[in-house]
Formats: C-alpha cells, structure tokens, sequence
C-alpha cells in the first residue's frame, strides 16, 4: 500500500532485481487498502484481486493511516497472521516499537534495499 509513485517505482524495482514478482496490486490510499483487503465494491472479485500473500504498508497514507490499517487488519478474524510489513521514511524507534505492538511482520526503510525484501520475503515463503 504506497501513496507515492516514486516510491511504488522504486519498489517494484527493488523486487525485480531480487527476481521477485511485483505486487498484484498497489492501493493509493488507506481506504482502498482497506477496500483492496476486504474485497469491498471494486474489488469483489478476488479472481481479479487475488487475496495477498503479505502486505508492504506504508505509513503515511492518505484518509486512513498505515497504522490504523495495521490495527485493523490484526483485529480481522479471517486474517489474523496476513504478513505486514511496514515501509516508511521514519527510522524513528517509536515508529518501529508501534508496528511491532500493532503486530507487524517487519519494519523497512524507504527505499528498501534488494537484501531488505529478500530477508523479509523469506519470513513468509511466498
């Protein structure tokens, strides 16, 4: 979930030269992550918007905020253990601390490095 093209670019980069593939779908905004997720309106179709294997979040989203995305994804029932791991340009210690309380997977700086994905990739095998 990245608001910023530059840095959805410079992601799907960083997963292309780690021979990964880019992600399914990329949500411009806190609502449509949790649209994207819920597969609410537009994106009821999960032929179409497959359900992810693991969530690259950024925190400063618009309308709703990386961290309340976190909070309510791990308050869904359905998907308790979805794999979040956030992105952001804070290397604040109290940013880190918050999305490991909030339960996420991992925390990466923006951009990540191609080693970065690849050790948070091999947490969940996808």
């Amino acid at each position: 979930m990245e608001d910023e093209e530059h840095d959805a670019f410079f992601m799907h980069r960083a997963l292309a030269k780690a021979s990964l593939p880019a992600p399914a779908h990329v949500a411009v905004n806190g609502q449509d992550a949790l649209d994207y997720l819920s597969g609410t309106g537009q994106y009821s179709d999960r032929t179409a918007f497959p359900f992810p294997n693991c969530v690259f979040l950024d925190l400063k989203l618009p309308f709703v905020h990386g961290f309340q995305v976190l909070e309510w994804i791990r308050g869904q029932a359905a998907f308790p253990d979805l794999p979040v791991f956030v992105l952001s340009s804070s290397d604040e210690d109290s940013d880190r601390k918050r999305a490991e309380r909030l339960g996420a997977k991992g925390y990466l700086v923006k951009p990540p490095t191609v080693q970065a994905l690849l050790e948070a990739l091999n947490l969940v095998q996808v």
